[in-house]
């Protein structure tokens, strides 16, 4: 196993956060009657998982989210787990997930799409000055949007594509220029 810079290809140092690359004899030789979408995770002899992850210096890895969630916020990385793992701590918040949304200026911005506890109550802004000073400002998320439910898979995976798109319709929001 190793880490790599998603967009270089080139290996990591241990501590830094990139692309889980594996390979050897447990590794799929390919997707069924796929070429193509193997060709795309089956390179140089490695499988290119998609999953964003630390290697510690005792050579544990530790997952930290996917490749196709990161956001690129005014040429910061932003891993959404991260805030998500931030904002699950708390007291009122069930549930959260962290979107990218597109924004003129940057590039894009982050939209939470919390869930409260019962008979809790917050506000955006709330949410927002929970995160200041205990988050780098620009992980703290512009958008916050209070839902009851989550767009899912019939088996029960989270739609996070389907998240930005409503919030993408429901703010009007445009591509940068």
């Amino acid at each position: 196993m190793k880490v790599i810079d998603p967009v270089t290809g080139r290996l990591l140092p241990r501590g830094a956060t990139g692309e889980l690359c594996t390979r050897g004899y447990s590794v799929m030789r390919g997707y069924w009657n796929l070429p193509e979408q193997t060709a795309e995770v089956l390179r140089d002899g490695w499988m290119h998982t998609g999953d964003l992850a630390v290697m510690d210096s005792d050579g544990y890895l530790a997952i930290v989210g996917r490749s196709k969630d990161m956001v690129i916020r005014g040429g910061e990385n932003v891993y959404p787990r991260e805030v998500e793992e931030f904002l699950y701590s708390h007291p009122d918040i069930e549930d959260v997930q962290v979107v990218g949304v597109p924004d003129p200026k940057y590039g894009e911005e982050l939209l939470a799409a919390v869930r409260l506890r019962a008979g809790a109550a917050l506000t955006e802004e709330q949410v927002r000055d929970y995160c200041r000073g205990r988050l780098a400002h620009y992980k703290v998320p512009r958008y916050v949007r209070f839902v009851a439910e989550y767009p899912m898979t019939v088996t029960g995976k989270i739609q996070k594509f389907k998240i930005r798109d409503a919030a993408v319709a429901e703010l009007g929001l445009t591509a940068a220029g």
